[in-house]
């Protein structure tokens, strides 16, 4: 963050002044165990924590000063104290504010799945031409979006903004907040169908980051979804869509294969055709290699260097990882799940050679969908996979999916039992994926299996 003054910052969120140190705010955090020196800290207010609490602390570890919305007893000498109404709302404010002191190309991208290593893959694909700021790990909501923009500095180039959401509404404010140049949307799938009951509201949802677009910006589409392949964009935007079904498509996967690395396969791209490897397997990511691809010969990197650099982008930590052991495959995609994303796994867990093993956990915030959902992944399970091990509140409903799909070999364990089942289950030549929501903490079991200590 370049340095701010109090006064810029009480202007920017509309506050009022109570003391001021008289030194430049550096940074921003809400988070009072990691602050630095010189950050402002700000306490967010939630249903089960109030941030007020370790203001005192916040400041006492280094903190250049504080927003507040409740007027303090005690003003620390040296420190800057400026009160608002919300402090989340000021959040907002602030990082609105502070974008606007920057004119660069900014990439915001959202989706049912995918996100996160579309994210990456776009900040890769950008790093050849721009030094490019990107979203930590998947800080994409109403929190995690204004604090990336606050950490840009007169040194970025561009910038890479994931963005989430679970309710109407969301998106739309966040895209206001980065105002992109480029907005992608990955697919449409059936992530927090449980709050917007149906795969029509969660398209429109996602929409709302055309309100944010620059006029002129591009909005870069799934060519293969359904309902993003029939979406009208307005006269205003451009339109570049990516595939590997449709043949239509203005960026197309062609020639695809499986390789010890990851994948291989060629785009096709303006008549011309460019050679792409990634790290990861599944077609489901070679459409977000084609969706960051996109993002960058739209924002001028060429297509040769755009198509070089996919092979750049790493997976995020638990995400599809590839690993070896005593002549097994493991599949680590413990980072989270949705019906989407869990179907997905289970063809690149098809892939490979092998007897294909499956440990799923609970996918989550399905609400009514839950059971029906469940099901439906133990039926793909049972297309798949040749052994099954489902734990948590909806095993059963997995496994009488699975069983309804055909297969036998199904076993639904306590989930600390899970990691001791599998070790007399596998054998060398086995491939396993292991998958869940991230409330579900499979990484746990996969540790257990390992050997690990888990805390």
């Amino acid at each position: 963050m370049t340095p701010c003054t109090a006064r810029e910052i009480c202007a920017a969120v509309g506050g009022t002044l109570l003391q001021d140190s008289g030194a430049p705010v550096t940074g921003v955090t809400t988070d009072s165990r990691a602050v630095q020196p010189g950050q402002l800290f700000i306490p967010l207010v939630g249903e089960r924590f109030d941030g007020h609490a370790y203001i005192a602390k916040a400041l006492e570890g280094g903190a250049a000063g504080c927003l507040t919305a409740a007027a303090p007893e005690t003003l620390l000498p040296g420190k800057l104290y400026i009160q608002v109404a919300d402090t989340r709302l000021a959040l907002k404010a602030l990082a609105s504010w502070y974008r606007n002191k920057f004119d660069l190309p900014v990439v915001q991208v959202t989706g049912s799945a995918g996100k996160t290593t579309t994210k990456e893959m776009i900040a890769s694909v950008l790093s050849q031409r721009y030094n490019t700021l990107r979203t930590e790990g998947n800080f994409n909501n109403d929190i995690g979006v204004p604090l990336t923009l606050l950490r840009l500095t007169p040194e970025d180039e561009a910038a890479v903004v994931e963005m989430g959401m679970s309710h109407l509404g969301e998106i739309r404010v966040l895209t206001h907040l980065a105002q992109p140049d480029i907005a992608i949307i990955t697919n449409i799938g059936t992530s927090h169908i449980g709050n917007l009951g149906s795969q029509e509201m969660i398209c429109q949802a996602k929409l709302e980051i055309l309100e944010g677009l620059r006029a002129g910006g591009t909005v870069v589409l799934n060519g293969d979804d359904p309902f993003l392949s029939a979406v009208s964009v307005p006269d205003q935007f451009r339109r570049c869509t990516f595939g590997i079904e449709n043949p239509d498509t203005d960026v197309l996967a062609e020639n695809i294969r499986l390789t010890a690395e990851g994948s291989a396969f060629d785009i096709a791209f303006a008549g011309e055709r460019y050679p792409a490897e990634i790290r990861l397997a599944g077609r489901h990511n070679i459409a977000n290699a084609l969706a960051a691809f996109a993002a960058g010969v739209t924002g001028g990197v060429p297509p040769q260097k755009a198509a070089a650099a996919l092979a750049g982008g790493e997976p995020e930590g638990m995400r599809q990882r590839p690993l070896t052991l005593g002549g097994c495959t493991v599949i680590e995609d413990c980072y989270n799940a949705n019906p989407d994303s869990m179907r997905a796994a289970l063809r690149v867990l098809r892939e490979y050679k092998g007897r294909h093993v499956a440990l799923l956990g609970d996918m989550l915030e399905l609400g009514d969908f839950s059971k029906a959902e469940h099901r439906r992944i133990g039926e793909a399970a049972a297309a798949s996979a040749d052994l099954l091990v489902a734990v948590g509140a909806f095993a059963k409903d997995v496994a009488e999916g699975a069983q309804t799909g055909g297969m036998k070999t199904v076993y639904t364990p306590e989930r600390a039992e899970a990691a001791a089942l599998l070790k007399t289950l596998l054998r060398p030549g086995d491939v396993l994926l292991v998958k869940g929501s991230r409330g579900m903490r499979m990484e746990r079991a996969l540790a257990m299996f390992l050997g690990e200590e888990v805390e």
